[in-house]
């Protein structure tokens, strides 16, 4: 227990250095402003309650396996769960209709674990991988997706006796559970530099923390802490806030977001627009007298973007492995 509470209390600091450097690229930042104003009409418009998560409607049958596959299937899937932007959009073919996205991959990864029995790519070939997920165009990053998968499957294999959910299966709070993931997976590594300064997102770990954490929730029906988790920071968070007028471009970023120019990684662009968007999402945790958990509040943001009714702006676009 003594070295669960140091990790614990290690990891808390480590998510508080994401929330402190995004403040400090706020604080910093020249092409963007967070208007404090839109955040109170939108909480009064808006419902930000608990809601479902979003794996919980068991989007091409995920839930119908075992607590442990789902587990095991999630660690994998969220690794590479980044960049679909194109033109035209990867997307595949099923038999409800075009997928593409982050629903897309999950469904191509689950057809392979159902037609190989398994999801270590210790024993997928690259050629299987990339048939598994043929569609209209080569997904992005396909080369570099095989990799992490890879690298993930042999990690667990070589240090985790081949179960990630075994590995795992006491810990119930997010910040011991994110401090397992970054630490044993360097593909979720997920920082910037930022005038001189290091500036910490750790996007897809935080997404994984999340998602497992939830689907543990309601597999096993445990008690589960997502309150430590800072936000997602990827393009259609951003993308929503923008578009709800929270967060304000500048006309310089303003034109290349809308005229769908490729942002630089690591660029003062990039940066600016991810952290403004954690600190948008605490600045609403606040306003809402922190009755909702950060995560959830990401969630409800990125919802509004599954609204097709919905008028938003362009995202921007950055081609990386982060998101």
């Amino acid at each position: 227990m003594k070295n669960n509470q140091t990790m614990i209390k290690k990891e808390e600091n480590i998510l508080q250095k994401v929330l402190d450097t995004s403040y400090y690229v706020k604080e910093h930042s020249k092409h963007i402003k967070i208007n404090g104003d839109k955040i109170k009409m939108v909480i009064s418009k808006e419902k930000f309650a608990k809601g479902h998560h979003w794996l919980s409607s068991n989007p091409s049958g995920l839930l119908d396996l075992e607590k442990e596959e789902v587990v095991n299937f999630l660690i994998i899937y969220d690794a590479m769960d980044c960049s679909f932007w194109g033109d035209p959009k990867w997307k595949i073919n099923t038999e409800k209709g075009d997928l593409d996205g982050a629903f897309a991959l999950m469904y191509s990864l689950l057809k392979i674990r159902k037609e190989k029995g398994h999801l270590d790519f210790e024993r997928i070939s690259l050629e299987e991988f990339k048939n598994a997920l043929k569609g209209n165009v080569e997904i992005p990053l396909l080369v570099e997706r095989y990799q992490i998968a890879l690298e993930v499957s042999q990690i667990i294999n070589s240090k985790m006796q081949g179960n990630f959910y075994q590995y795992i299966k006491e810990i119930t709070t997010d910040s011991l559970l994110f401090q397992t993931i970054i630490q044993s997976f360097p593909s979720f590594e997920d920082k910037r530099e930022y005038q001189g300064k290091t500036i910490y997102f750790y996007k897809l770990a935080q997404l994984a923390t999340s998602d497992i954490l939830h689907i543990r929730s309601i597999k096993e029906n445990i008690e589960v802490d997502c309150s430590h988790l800072v936000g997602c920071a990827d393009y259609k968070i951003p993308q929503i806030l923008r578009s709800l007028g929270i967060l304000e471009y500048d006309e310089e970023l303003s034109k290349l977001v809308d005229k769908k120019c490729e942002i630089e990684e690591n660029s003062s662009y990039e940066v600016e627009i991810r952290a403004n968007t954690l600190v948008a999402i605490d600045l609403i945790q606040k306003e809402l007298k922190q009755k909702v958990d950060s995560i959830v509040i990401n969630d409800i943001i990125w919802s509004f973007g599954q609204d097709k009714k919905r008028k938003v702006l362009p995202y921007h676009l950055t081609r990386t492995l982060s998101y």
